[in-house]
């Protein structure tokens, strides 16, 4: 239709996603030591993901979970930590809301409202 302008489907532009706050797993790895690698790991995945919709988050997590109101939960370290995440697909943003153990997760009544 228009000469000279390649079409590029949105799956092909290069944008990563971008965490808020790093902060928050740099603390938490203080604290708990143990979950350094498997959070690197999370986060350098998820950093270089190009998700669009939850299907591309499970195919990077296979165990990850939509609990709604754009909140996400991801298992981390074998499922002995759980990290909670707001994911805004349009502008690329995933942004922490939680992370601690199993048994602390489980103490969550509703995640949705992190």
């Amino acid at each position: 239709m228009y000469s000279g302008i390649e079409y590029v489907p949105l799956r092909k532009i290069a944008l990563q996603m971008r965490i808020f706050v790093y902060k928050t797993l740099a603390e938490y790895v203080n604290k708990h030591p143990d979950a350094k690698s498997a959070l690197e790991e999370w986060f350098d995945k998820t950093k270089d993901a190009n998700w669009i919709n939850f299907a591309d988050v499970k195919n990077t997590f296979h165990s990850a979970d939509n609990v709604g109101n754009k909140r996400y939960v991801f298992n981390i370290k074998g499922n002995n930590y759980r990290l909670v995440a707001i994911v805004l697909f349009v502008p690329k943003f995933v942004y922490i809301r939680f992370i601690g153990t199993h048994d602390e997760y489980s103490k969550i009544k509703d995640c949705s409202i992190l």
